[in-house]
């Protein structure tokens, strides 16, 4: 079975290339596995955590932001994304997730989870999020699908068309489709104006947009070598010294696993 979807965006001055991203059912159930081992090293422990340093908890293989209220953090959130696809998709929700609002994570703060991360609560959810794997995937797949469009509106006009061919030349390999899926799971589409340190983001868009100034034999090349360069600029604008000295060696290793297969 093939796995595609297409977006299409209208009344803009020009059209909006349409982009289909296609993989097959193995091809993304390798892709959630591999983010899954990205994220947390595929432990299923891992599905539910609160890491140090961070104002909310992440869950599920995509490591998905879910912000405690009152909390207005800089990152997209998407783990209340993850629940209305899943809803939408019949899968049936624990009852306390389906009944509440799943658009506040149910601890303030990191100590009450730490407090609470080995209740019947925490572990039931864990084992769901284990066993919903495949939902998960395709919700990372829908969602870098559907910001390809929108990436390119966001453009500069005048770079439109080269990032569009950008888009395309990734899309062509499985290995340039799971880039595409994984750093927009990963840092985000570019978008937000909260997504930002000292002016400069660090998302798909600003990828794609420093793809043509950087060396590389294949798209995905091209791909690989300037996310690094975006993620390090990121770290160097971080007001926190942990994005440099603890996690911009972990994405780096992460950009590692873009590669192609079949």
């Amino acid at each position: 079975m093939l796995v595609a979807a297409a977006l299409v965006l209208t009344g803009c001055s020009k059209p909006t290339p349409d982009f289909d991203l296609k993989l097959t059912s193995a091809q993304l159930e390798r892709v959630g596995q591999q983010i899954f081992r990205n994220e947390c090293a595929a432990k299923v422990e891992c599905l539910v955590h609160w890491n140090e340093g961070e104002a909310f908890p992440s869950l599920g293989i995509g490591h998905f932001i879910w912000y405690p209220a009152d909390v207005e953090g800089l990152f997209v959130e998407s783990f209340p994304q993850l629940v209305q696809y899943m809803d939408e998709q019949g899968v049936t929700l624990p009852d306390w997730l389906a009944e509440g609002d799943p658009e506040d994570a149910p601890w303030p703060d990191r100590d009450a989870y730490l407090a609470q991360q080995r209740s019947p609560k925490v572990e039931a959810l864990r084992q769901f999020l284990n066993r919903t794997q495949d939902v998960q995937a395709a919700f990372m797949f829908q969602r870098a699908q559907s910001a390809l469009a929108r990436v390119v509106d966001a453009a500069p006009e005048a770079r439109r068309a080269t990032i569009s061919q950008h888009i395309k030349d990734l899309s062509a390999t499985p290995g340039g489709v799971y880039a595409l899926i994984d750093y927009v799971n990963f840092k985000g589409e570019g978008l937000s104006p909260t997504e930002r340190y000292q002016g400069q983001g660090w998302g798909l868009l600003q990828v794609l947009e420093r793809m043509s100034r950087v060396d590389g034999d294949t798209p995905l090349d091209h791909f690989r070598n300037a996310a690094a360069e975006v993620l390090t600029l990121r770290a160097k604008n971080a007001p926190k010294a942990i994005e440099r000295k603890r996690w911009l060696p972990g994405w780096l290793k992460r950009l590692d696993t873009y590669h192609e297969f079949n």
